[in-house]
């Protein structure tokens, strides 16, 4: 494995941006210093770069196996690391579900050969295969992935006694998408009787609707509390869920942890009338008064990570009528974009967006030495020009649906490296191919 030289980065880390170079031999940080003069394989002047953490996703959906005509790991991580993601976080409703320990392995070993970035696979829950996932290795998996919400594919988990096994004796961390099932199945009932099944695209949020969220959500917390269970709640949508957090207690010595997502901290019901199903995702896109309050709350400490929720469909299921069209949509190569131009807007530092999305991301699942930039840390890490526009369009669109929501929308930033493991994986425009990214890997006991 080559060496690398950094010179002249301002580094974003740990609070703070300091001007240094940075020294990366076998994968790892070897030195951080005002200047190093050494020789190495190769030397980036990163002079009037940003320097970052690489990002790291804990909830994407890259389909395989099963449904690789909409996405799969190879496309999808490289996407991911053309964005400055590092690493992810892959959920298990795919085809098979991943509901068995041989299923998941069967994952991992699609992602050791074909994952540009680094990379774990969340074991699924069902409402009959608990003995399945108490066999999960919490050293090796990043968590366990409970659907109190029908989303893409049938992992609903609605049975009660499940539910309290779940809760009661899993020996990590457990990811639940709460959206209550029978609030929303009474809303759908009466849209439908009220406008004749001629529903529409703006009704989405009122389907799935705030009352949904809070009610599962606060179900999942009182389960967490009840039998003391590491709960990671993802996706908030709504303002009313902050109530159910803490914003006090340090993060590492939290039991019940929140996730936003970048298109619930950018787009609002007011968007609906442009984009249509392109931003129908589930848990919906609300109000703009409920963006505003999740943003608020990611930044006071209520909510905790940032995500994006990836999940690739193709333009001919996007382009069907609103019952038929899937929930779900592309954005892990623009998340890190997405979030620098709320930096721009004067919503959110450049040390808030590091903290986020790489630093509260590794301390929320003990992630092993990654997250940080550190001596002795794997080396994952993206150089940005703040001053640097980028159009999206299809032709630099790497995800394998091959869309974007944020589609000819200009960014005021540009991704000019990335760093997986200390390795160049993108550069300038390009996808380096060298080799697989590396299992993520959990100081858990």
């Amino acid at each position: 494995m080559s060496s690398i030289l950094i010179k002249s980065a301002q580094i974003v880390n740990e609070g703070q941006i300091i001007v240094a170079d940075i020294l990366v031999k076998s994968g790892r940080i070897e030195k951080i210093a005002s200047t190093i003069d050494v020789q190495a394989d190769r030397v980036i002047d990163a002079t009037g770069l940003h320097l970052f953490p690489g990002l790291i996703d804990d909830q994407v959906h890259f389909r395989e196996p099963g449904l690789t005509y909409k996405a799969d790991i190879w496309h999808e991580s490289r996407a991911a690391v053309a964005g400055g993601t590092t690493s992810f976080m892959e959920m298990p409703n795919t085809v098979p579900n991943t509901l068995t320990q041989a299923l998941l392995q069967d994952k991992y070993d699609i992602a050791s050969q074909t994952a540009l970035a680094n990379y774990s696979f969340f074991m699924g829950a069902a409402n009959d295969n608990l003995e399945e996932v108490l066999k999960t290795d919490p050293r090796t998996v990043c968590g366990i992935k409970v659907f109190m919400g029908s989303s893409t594919g049938n992992m609903l988990v609605d049975n009660e006694q499940a539910l309290e096994g779940i809760f009661a004796n899993a020996p990590m961390l457990v990811a639940t998408h709460c959206e209550d099932e029978a609030t929303i199945q009474a809303n759908l009932a009466r849209f439908k009787a009220t406008y004749n099944d001629e529903l529409t695209i703006a009704m989405h949020p009122l389907i799935r609707s705030e009352e949904a969220c809070y009610l599962s959500s606060s179900k999942a917390v009182a389960l967490a509390k009840k039998h003391d269970t590491r709960l990671h709640i993802l996706h908030i949508s709504t303002g009313k869920e902050l109530a159910l957090f803490d914003a006090n207690t340090p993060l590492a010595q939290k039991r019940i942890t929140a996730e936003a997502c970048i298109h619930h901290l950018w787009f609002s019901d007011q968007d609906y009338a442009t984009k249509g199903n392109f931003i129908k995702w589930n848990p919906a896109v609300k109000t703009a008064s409920d963006r505003d309050q999740i943003l608020a709350g990611l930044l006071d400490g209520h909510i905790d990570v940032i995500a994006t929720d990836h999940a690739p469909h193709t333009m001919e299921e996007k382009n069907k009528d609103y019952a038929a069209a899937p929930s779900g949509g592309p954005l892990v190569q623009h998340a890190l974009q997405a979030l620098l131009d709320l930096y721009k807007q004067g919503k959110m530092t450049l040390e808030q967006i590091v903290q986020k999305s790489a630093h509260n991301t590794a301390i929320c699942f003990q992630l092993a030495d990654r997250g940080f930039i550190r001596e002795g840390y794997w080396a994952d890490m993206v150089l940005v020009d703040l001053n640097k526009p980028y159009t999206v369009t299809k032709q630099n669109i790497l995800s394998k649906c091959n869309w974007s929501p944020f589609e000819s929308y200009t960014f005021g930033s540009t991704i000019e490296h990335t760093l997986v493991s200390g390795r160049l994986s993108y550069s300038e425009g390009r996808i380096i191919e060298v080799g697989a990214g590396q299992r993520l890997l959990f100081d858990r006991a």
